[in-house]
């Protein structure tokens, strides 16, 4: 793609007034570039998959948690992969899938956020932004269809109702309002068991980082794709809060703590039980 023309001058489409949307302006000027539009070599491609995230609701904002496993069929590709990023200042996105995608498809996603918010002068609604990613999922489905399919978990706090909510998807780009809690991913079944038992109304912002670190940690007990917290490596999940203050990731130490927490209520649950 050329951005001078021989004048050195940006090309008209860079200059002329038009869509808020970055991926509209891209797919009319070069789509290309679009992950979606991109042709495949034939044969079988093995590509890295993430695997579980989870978001669940708290009184005043949400949190999103991803473990840090990629995998490539039976083999681990990757234990410190990052799977949870700020969408912007006030939600946040995490990725299951192929990898290299996800990664690239929420690299987009930022960039149409931050596009809309130069060229409006003001933040997208938390409805927009969820439909924006939509759009972009539905972009990638012929990908889907040959196996790398995006499904994402996105989630923030609602400026205009003022309190969080999670939005989860599917390959063809349909949009669902989940309530109080979900995950996506490899591990999803057993992470929302955890979740149905954990998850209450009320809960603050570290109970609730609590909740989704134990989340975790049960989907890695039955989830080979799924990685609990690496003690000896020090790797820990990737888990944000966003709040009406904005995105947080939370610290490794914090996190180092919940686990302990997790880790310490189920050997003082297995004494008890072996002392009946």
């Amino acid at each position: 793609m050329t951005l001078h023309d021989s004048s050195g001058r940006l090309p008209h489409a860079f200059t002329t007034p038009g869509s808020s949307s970055f991926v509209d302006f891209l797919a009319g000027y070069a789509p290309d570039l679009l992950p979606g539009h991109r042709a495949l070599p034939g044969g079988d491609l093995q590509a890295p998959h993430g695997t579980t995230i989870v978001a669940l609701t708290f009184d005043g904002g949400i949190v999103m948690a991803g473990d840090r496993r990629a995998t490539m069929g039976s083999m681990i590709a990757s234990r410190h992969i990052e799977k949870v990023f700020p969408a912007d200042e006030f939600s946040a996105v995490g990725i299951a899938g192929t990898a290299g995608l996800a990664i690239e498809l929420v690299r987009l996603f930022q960039l149409e956020l931050e596009h809309y918010e130069k060229i409006e002068g003001s933040l997208l609604s938390l409805d927009g932004k969820a439909n924006r990613l939509a759009t972009m999922i539905r972009g990638n489905l012929g990908m889907a269809m040959q196996g790398l399919a995006v499904v994402p978990l996105f989630a923030g706090y609602d400026l205009d109702r003022g309190r969080g909510r999670i939005f989860s998807y599917d390959v063809t780009g349909g949009r669902y309002e989940e309530q109080e809690h979900h995950a996506v991913g490899s591990g999803s079944v057993f992470a929302r068991g955890s979740l149905k038992k954990r998850w209450r109304h009320g809960l603050d912002a570290s109970t609730a980082v609590r909740v989704a670190v134990e989340a975790l940690v049960d989907a890695a007990d039955d989830d080979s794709a799924t990685g609990g917290p690496d003690r000896a490596r020090r790797i820990w999940p990737v888990v944000a809060t966003v709040t009406e203050a904005g995105y947080l990731r939370v610290t490794d130490d914090d996190l180092a703590a919940a686990v302990d927490v997790v880790e310490n209520g189920r050997r003082s649950t297995r004494r008890e039980g072996g002392a009946r």
